[in-house]
């Protein structure tokens, strides 16, 4: 490097002494030139330009041309631009790579997405950009988002906190945040808040959108979490562990100043528990390669589990593969929308030829077991709620039955339906007679609760979570559901 600087200053030198030889005394090889004038000459000359300098004085002063001081500075310019263009030293952000920009046409959600500079300060709820451009002033606010995918549902969306991305000078405050901990990859931020709890939303609002926005970055990308749960963490570790390479950042409990190049603030939704694939980088991405993200996390665990039963239970096993009977999982409810005479049903089912296995989860079950339960059933049975996430586990060309309450069509349909179809699921909605549900025993049988649902619901979701949601049970019209069972036994022994 000291070379080449010399070597400048040495071309600097030599490119001025070109452009003026009489000011640095150079001489000049030019053949014919006259010969030096005897000093009484020179004498004579000085004196004629000193009396004529009082008389050219003012256009001196104010000569219109460049000056020879101005042109050896240009000179000096040239030469550290050709300098500065063979790459001698280069920066190491351009200014090109310094953004931040925001998407917010989405109705569910808002993304935004930073390259530069980037470093976290959770103290301030901040993710700053130090740029090298010069700022007006010492810090200049960009952008501020809510990174949870619910953006129309105005009243979760207040529990969400605000994140700033801001701007700041590099050449100011470059030095006062330094880097605690420098990351080599890019970071993806969102918030577990809001619904996060209910299973549905858990991966509806989360773990399928973060799918859809970290996929491209191949594992290769860092979760930062804002209002993180240790539970969600212990709970879908094995899917996490799919998606990225790297451990989770509690971004309000870890203060330190953590700084990426890249960063993507929010999350892409595209859908009821879907992927739409014309939305993906690839075009060609569906929800079934999210299913099978699901069955990588959970086979290790499912195949300890199996090696588990049948040191156990190896002649009850080997009695179950004999038969053959394909099996059937019925999520069992208690309380609001439970099935009262679920019993009869499950007898009904297991005279028909299925093997029934009863779930009732909770918050607690380990959820690679309900996993292996699903992906070796050939049917699905469940009253409409959140507990229909778990389609997500069955496989392509599975039956799925969801039972429908009163005033709940356009949910289970919209939510659980046209979402199962799209993953490849042959599914079927038995929608409940008036007779089949415990409000016909509450109300009047001309009652708009009974006869027209749909006025009750467009009043809003206060009536239909009051009525329909919470004060409803299902009593099957047992002949009426076995032509649907006797069915999907057909199918099911293909």
């Amino acid at each position: 490097m000291r070379q080449n600087l010399k070597k400048v200053a040495q071309i600097k030198v030599d490119e001025s002494k070109k452009l003026f030889p009489y000011v640095f005394r150079v001489k000049t090889s030019c053949g014919n030139c006259a010969k030096r004038s005897k000093p009484k000459l020179i004498y004579l000359l000085i004196f004629s330009l000193i009396s004529s300098s009082f008389v050219f004085a003012p256009q001196l002063l104010c000569f219109p041309y460049p000056s020879a001081l101005f042109l050896i500075d240009s000179s000096i310019k040239e030469i550290e631009n050709r300098v500065s263009e063979s790459n001698i030293e280069s920066p190491k952000t351009s200014q090109k790579e310094e953004s931040i920009s925001c998407d917010r046409t989405g109705y569910r959600s808002d993304i935004c997405f930073m390259k530069g500079d980037i470093r976290t300060h959770s103290p301030s709820s901040s993710i700053f950009l130090y740029t090298s451009n010069d700022l007006t002033t010492d810090q200049v606010l960009q952008e501020k988002i809510k990174p949870y995918t619910r953006k129309w549902e105005i009243s979760i969306m207040e529990t969400i906190p605000e994140l700033k991305l801001v701007t700041k000078d590099m050449k100011l405050f470059g030095d006062k945040r330094k880097c605690e901990v420098i990351h080599e990859v890019p970071a993806v931020l969102f918030s577990t808040g809001g619904y996060t709890g209910n299973l549905y939303h858990e991966f509806n609002d989360g773990l399928i959108p973060l799918y859809i926005t970290s996929k491209r970055f191949n594992k290769k990308v860092v979760f930062v979490i804002a209002e993180y749960h240790k539970w969600w963490e212990m709970k879908y570790g094995d899917v996490l562990s799919q998606l990225s390479d790297y451990s989770l950042i509690d971004f309000n409990k870890d203060k330190r100043t953590h700084c990426f190049k890249e960063a993507i603030v929010g999350l892409r939704i595209h859908g009821e528990l879907t992927v739409d694939p014309s939305q993906m980088q690839d075009d060609g991405t569906t929800i079934n390669e999210f299913r099978n993200v699901l069955d990588r996390a959970y086979r290790p665990r499912i195949n300890r589990l199996d090696r588990l039963e049948e040191q156990r239970f190896h002649a009850r096993l080997a009695q179950r593969r004999k038969a053959k009977r394909p099996k059937l999982a019925l999520f069992s409810r208690t309380g609001s929308r439970g099935i009262t005479n679920e019993d009869l049903m499950v007898k009904m089912a297991q005279r028909i030829g299925f093997d029934i296995e009863v779930l009732r989860p909770d918050r607690t079950t380990e959820l690679a077991k309900i996993y292996r339960v699903l992906n070796s059933s050939k049917v699905m049975v469940g009253v409409h709620g959140a507990a229909m996430t778990h389609f997500l586990f069955m496989k392509p060309g599975s039956i799925f039955i969801q039972i429908i309450p009163l005033g709940t069509d356009w949910a289970a349909e919209t939510y659980y339906g046209e979402p199962a179809k799209k993953l490849g699921l042959d599914y079927n909605g038995y929608k409940i007679l008036p007779r089949e549900s415990s409000l016909y025993e509450k109300y009047d049988k001309d009652d708009p609760i009974l006869k027209d649902p749909n006025s009750i619901t467009k009043k809003g979701w206060q009536f239909t979570k009051g009525i329909y949601l919470n004060d409803q049970k299902v009593r099957l019209d047992l002949h009426r559901f076995k032509k649907l069972l006797i069915d999907a036994y057909a199918k099911s022994i293909r």
